[in-house]
């Protein structure tokens, strides 16, 4: 980050590197709508052999990759089943009904992570009264689950229930490779279980924008289709195409140090009076937090840290998540660690006229 400000907004937030850009300049290009660009090609097929999948199609962005799948897995009318803290219920604007007329019935599973027990008797009967179940949505890692990676043996048990129960599985994948590298697992193994899987360059990856849906032939050519319904059909899209192979060659594998910085960021600020936070919990680059209502709020920590040069979104009224990344280091969480003490024990104690003895929320 720059000397002034340091982003833990997003992993959305990063740059391209000097690497990635030239691998974009570099890039041949074509008309991808028409299947001709040659490095769009090179994308698909690197990641559907990735996966273990026939085919891949490459999107804008992550919401327009699950909203194909979607369209591709359902007709108007349809249900789907999901985590009540799913990305595609909760951060892509009712799509899913007002795109294709698809419903949603909410699970609740520990960290947005549910098992069989909580689909059970979740599949509507064949009655004219009901809809029609037919789509089960995993996100992995979880966003406001808590940053969670699903366990292999569970996404085992989930995608054999749905495939028995005649139902299809789309995983929301937008940090699949940061679940992996948490789980240490093949993103193959993973995606065994799943009939479709998005995931989105532009997040730990480092890409400037992009995502990838993946699957069977048949399900990934109406995904296409649907991409151009959505007005989500490109052209010489090569050179996005060409940060996505860059990322995947040299992003990957360094995933492991957003994880470790993030742990090393709760750990800072869990000793800090007046925050709840159970570094445990901390599974990948994604820190979620809690501020004591009694010391202000996390709309009100937050404009303090933006005034040290911190930025840190609230994600509730008293919840803050800190998303860490390829472009800060060890060095800035630390620093912005610092900086979230200082703000708890001199603005929001002065603002709220709380001592720091008073706090509700013991360290931890």
């Amino acid at each position: 980050m720059t000397a002034d400000i340091i982003d833990l907004r997003s992993d959305t937030v990063t740059k391209p590197s000097v690497g990635m850009r030239q691998a974009i300049f570099d890039a041949e290009v074509g008309d991808d709508m028409s299947g001709e660009d040659p490095t769009v090609n090179r994308l698909e097929k690197i990641v559907a052999d990735l996966l273990g999948k026939e085919a891949a199609v490459y999107n804008c962005s992550g919401t327009q990759s699950n909203q194909m799948a979607v369209r591709a897995h359902c007709q108007q009318g349809d249900e789907i089943l999901i985590d009540e803290s799913g990305h595609i219920v909760n951060y892509e604007a009712g799509a899913a009904a007002a795109l294709s007329g698809v419903s949603a019935r909410l699970l609740r599973g520990p960290f947005g992570i549910f098992d069989v027990e909580d689909l059970d008797g979740k599949v509507r009967p064949d009655n004219q009264h009901y809809c029609v179940t037919r789509l089960v949505c995993v996100e992995n890692t979880t966003n406001h689950g808590g940053g969670r990676a699903w366990p292999l043996a569970q996404m085992a048990r989930v995608g054999n229930w749905a495939h028995d129960h005649g139902l299809k599985v789309h995983v929301d994948g937008a940090r699949l490779f940061n679940a992996a590298t948490a789980q240490k697992y093949s993103v193959r193994d993973f995606a065994r279980y799943a009939d479709t899987i998005s995931i989105c360059f532009s997040k730990g990856l480092g890409c400037p924008m992009g995502s990838i849906l993946v699957g069977d032939a048949a399900t990934i050519y109406k995904a296409r289709r649907a991409r151009k319904l959505f007005g989500g059909a490109l052209r010489q899209a090569g050179m996005m195409a060409a940060a996505a192979i860059y990322a995947l060659e040299h992003n990957v594998e360094r995933l492991q140090t957003d994880h470790d910085n993030a742990r090393a960021f709760a750990e800072a600020i869990s000793t800090v009076c007046g925050l709840r936070i159970i570094v445990e919990n901390v599974e990948s680059n994604l820190v979620f937090f809690e501020i004591d209502p009694a010391r202000g709020t996390s709309a009100q920590l937050s404009a303090r840290l933006m005034e040290r040069g911190v930025r840190i979104n609230p994600s509730g009224p008293y919840r803050l998540r800190a998303c860490t990344h390829l472009d800060v280091t060890r060095a800035d969480v630390l620093q912005a660690a610092d900086m979230v003490r200082e703000a708890m024990e001199t603005d929001l104690a002065q603002a709220n006229g709380s001592h720091l003895a008073g706090s509700a929320y013991a360290s931890r």
